[in-house]
């Protein structure tokens, strides 16, 4: 059994895991930033060419798309050092279950990414470009751009790992399916909520996002279904053996 560890010791712990994390991103974009022109160039084709406002944005915007890719890179650093500093709070069953999440969670994440790069985005940027007019000329620079489109993939790929946490509580019974349905109502009122917290402050991306997030919601709500069902039969299996 591991020793338990006091409070000042978790925050050691915390400590040495953030660091490594921090390492790790970092090592990931110096890593990325010979490729940010590349990158850049393609990020930029749903909307065509580009401006920068002040002498340090492009700059600014370069360090920036080496840090989201340095993120990305590192992410299963990330994940493992958070895996390693919670696994020690859980019980067996609860690790068990958690084990199987983790690897999915990074499939999950890479879904969301890609779904928000290749259908999100496209679409956003052809709606909202579409309000242009004689009078009315859009000179989007570089560095708004790439924080939109670095928000959006961040989300995204955040927003898909919802079953899988739906999933994992209802295998550690901290929620049922029936609580998951009965709670839907509300669940769609912080879906819009969340949208609009992760998203640029226009209607479209927040509707955008949050009809994901529903479809998201639902799948979980059968991932529950599925966890109880499994549990009924490990147990119905068990009964049997014992007699």
């Amino acid at each position: 059994m591991d020793k338990k560890l006091s409070l000042v010791e978790h925050l050691d712990e915390l400590r040495g895991r953030v660091l490594k994390s921090v390492i790790a991103v970092i090592v990931g974009a110096g890593l990325l930033y010979s490729f940010v022109e590349p990158i850049v160039a393609h990020l930029t084709r749903p909307v065509g060419e580009l401006v920068f406002l002040a002498p340090q944005e492009a700059f600014v915007t370069n360090i920036k798309v080496a840090f989201y890719g340095g993120l990305l890179l590192s992410s299963p650093v990330v994940l493992y050092q958070a895996w390693r500093f919670v696994s020690a709070a859980l019980r067996p069953r609860e690790m068990k279950y958690a084990i199987v999440c983790a690897p999915l969670s990074l499939l999950f994440f890479g879904v969301g990414v890609s779904f928000a790069y290749f259908v999100i985005v496209p679409i956003g940027v052809r709606f909202l470009l579409g309000f242009q007019t004689d009078t009315l000329i859009p000179m989007i620079s570089i560095g708004k751009y790439v924080s939109f489109v670095g928000t959006l993939l961040v989300s995204f790929g955040a927003i898909f790992e919802l079953p899988l946490v739906m999933l994992f509580l209802t295998k550690i019974r901290v929620v049922t399916p029936e609580f998951l349905i009965r709670k839907r109502k509300h669940a769609v009122v912080l879906v819009f909520v969340a949208a609009a917290a992760l998203t640029p402050p226009d209607v479209i991306t927040q509707c955008m996002m949050a009809g994901p997030l529903i479809l998201l919601y639902e799948l979980g709500v059968l991932f529950s279904k599925f966890a109880v069902r499994e549990r009924m039969q490990e147990s119905a299996l068990a009964a049997e053996v014992s007699e």
